[in-house]
């Protein structure tokens, strides 16, 4: 079976439908990891008995050291992919050249990289916006895009945009897995 690893840095709800969805049945979800010792995702870890660490920034005095030690973590479970799934970092080449990574971002990439990318989605003149799900690359959501799921805007107030933006993330990021694996 298939191996993969995710990271995260908050509520941990992509992780957690990975796990229900995916662990034990598609692949093997081998190790978790976090740069925020306050995520909730990491009871998801625990509750599922996954392996996880917590690997905080603020320990490191630059990006490549942090990568670096992230880069050794994961290298020790030898996943066959790796899941970044609300991982609210930019990674250097010392991670980016050295681990087969996939990103989710909730925008029509090119469109909207980087932070707020679902306001500025709904906010934008397209008829539509969506998600995408993108090799890492040391361009910030600059990857080659794996897949994409378009939704309407027409008629949708922002919340109903936003909630509905976050469903279809999930699925498109479980389709992604399972294509590449």
């Amino acid at each position: 079976m298939k191996k993969i690893a995710v990271l995260f840095s908050g509520k941990g709800t992509n992780f957690a439908h990975i796990v229900k969805t995916l662990h034990l049945k598609e692949c093997e979800v081998v190790f978790a990891l976090t740069n925020n010792p306050e995520a909730e995702g990491i009871s998801i870890a625990q509750e599922y008995g996954i392996s996880y660490g917590i690997v905080e920034p603020k320990n490191f005095n630059s990006r490549e050291a942090f990568d670096a030690t992230v880069v050794e973590t994961l290298q020790r479970y030898s996943p066959d992919l790796t899941i970044l799934a609300g991982f609210m970092r930019i990674l250097t080449p010392v991670f980016t050249e050295q681990i087969k990574a996939i990103n989710l971002h909730p925008s029509l990439l090119p469109r909207h990289k980087g932070l707020n990318a679902i306001e500025k989605s709904y906010e934008d003149e397209h008829e539509e916006g969506g998600v995408s799900v993108h090799y890492v690359s040391s361009e910030l959501d600059g990857g080659e895009i794996i897949l994409q799921k378009s939704l309407l805007k027409k008629d949708l107030s922002f919340d109903v945009y936003d909630k509905k933006i976050r469903s279809v993330e999930k699925d498109a990021l479980s389709e992604a897995i399972v294509k590449l694996l």
